[in-house]
């Protein structure tokens, strides 16, 4: 395909950074789309005009409201996603409402997994808890899939998995997870942070017990806006610790006794939504419905060859998988230097960041053109032959 016929080049206008920045760091945090100007403003507008008012006309529902849009894209069904700040409180809200205790007490997880989770288990789970780290045997750029499935056994409670690794972009078989997680009686959490968005995901393929994603990355939704999809069954069982009004089924009863569950995806909030973030997430997932995840995943593995064929013919390591259908959205390379590149690419407005063990995190996005890809791998092989990457020799930034 040419620039001249890709179509989904036509949204190109919706994304106001565009204009200016070679934005290949989608990854990362999507492009911001034009429509959150006048969300933000209908926001504003609303409190500005309706007050106190503005819950009953709409906000107390628009968390779920939303879920389910965001439902639409993955397969799940209305009423069964949930909005939350962040993976962490997502991922806490599901630890607080299970037991760990022997014997079946143990917790897989794979080396891949992103620090975030695996601080929050550290965090929560109680001594009688065993953890279960299924090794990587490159620093968690690549899992055996096989392996996380071989780990789980009669005394496993839960196993979390990463859809999409984050150092590699590599894709793991979370459907044979959850499956002998299912067979073995114990609970699973896939997460799926590199993956909606930029490749096709069905929750009922996956057959995950939970599956958590967010918008903040190939969803252009901006921070704020992770989602969780429970199956049906848990969404009437499972009793959060970490809870709050939102999920009583009698909120303006203002009770003190114990809490009374809702049997919907209500049951896993807490406190009081942050409504600016619910308001600013919808016009990204507007903008993916309407181009199509299918026809996002075509265009990503084409561009994401590119990167990775460029870095093979010199030489570079490429940390991502060179099987098109066995990677995300991500090309990982890791030229000489590869740290002080990734600066001198920011400096010259070419949008990428660098991961430590890893190399450079290269993410082109459906509003990319093959001409932005192809400058930025020019610009590497120009810094590393003029010796520009030189004058980002000296300390590190602490957001890399």
């Amino acid at each position: 395909m040419t620039e001249r016929n890709d179509p989904l080049l036509e949204w190109r206008g919706e994304f106001p950074i565009l204009a200016r920045t070679n934005y290949l760091i989608s990854n990362s945090l999507g492009a911001m789309p034009r429509g959150v100007y006048d969300s933000l403003r209908a926001y504003a507008d609303i409190w500005g005009s309706r007050g106190i008012r503005a819950w009953s006309e709409g906000w107390w529902e628009m968390n779920i409201a939303i879920g389910g849009r965001i439902g639409a894209l993955i397969g799940a069904a209305p009423g069964t996603v949930s909005i939350h700040p962040n993976i962490s409180l997502a991922t806490g809200t599901l630890l607080s409402a299970l037991d760990f205790a022997p014997p079946r007490n143990r917790i897989v997880i794979e080396a891949g997994i992103f620090p975030s989770v695996y601080y929050v288990l550290r965090g929560m789970l109680p001594a009688e808890a065993e953890l279960v780290t299924v090794p990587s045997p490159d620093g968690g750029h690549t899992v055996d899939a096989d392996r996380v499935a071989d780990a789980i056994d009669e005394r496993t409670r839960l196993v979390l998995a990463s859809h999409v690794l984050f150092r590699s972009a590599a894709i793991l078989d979370v459907a044979a997870i959850a499956e002998r997680a299912r067979q073995k009686g114990a609970l699973s959490i896939i997460d799926g942070y590199h993956a909606t968005g930029i490749i096709p995901v069905d929750v009922g393929a996956v057959g995950a017990d939970f599956y958590l994603s967010g918008v903040l990355k190939w969803m252009c939704g901006g921070p704020g806006g992770v989602f969780l999809h429970a199956r049906p069954e848990h969404l009437r069982t499972l009793r959060p610790k970490l809870t709050g009004w939102m999920a009583h089924k009698r909120p303006f009863d203002f009770e003190v006794a114990d809490i009374e569950y809702r049997d919907d995806a209500f049951r896993f909030l807490n406190g009081t939504p942050s409504i600016p973030c619910l308001y600013a997430i919808q016009p990204g997932i507007d903008v993916i419905a309407a181009v199509g995840v299918p026809r996002i995943r075509e265009k990503s593995m084409r561009q994401t060859a590119m990167i990775a064929g460029h870095a093979g013919r010199r030489g570079w390591t490429v940390r991502t998988p060179l099987d098109p259908a066995a990677r995300g959205g991500t090309a990982v390379i890791d030229p000489p230097h590869a740290y002080e590149v990734s600066r001198a690419l920011i400096a010259r407005d070419i949008l990428v960041d660098f991961r430590e063990g890893s190399g450079i995190r290269i993410s082109p996005h459906f509003y990319n053109t093959d001409d932005e890809v192809l400058g930025a791998l020019e610009a590497i092989d120009e810094i590393l032959r003029s010796g520009s990457w030189q004058q980002h020799g000296t300390g590190r930034d602490f957001v890399t």
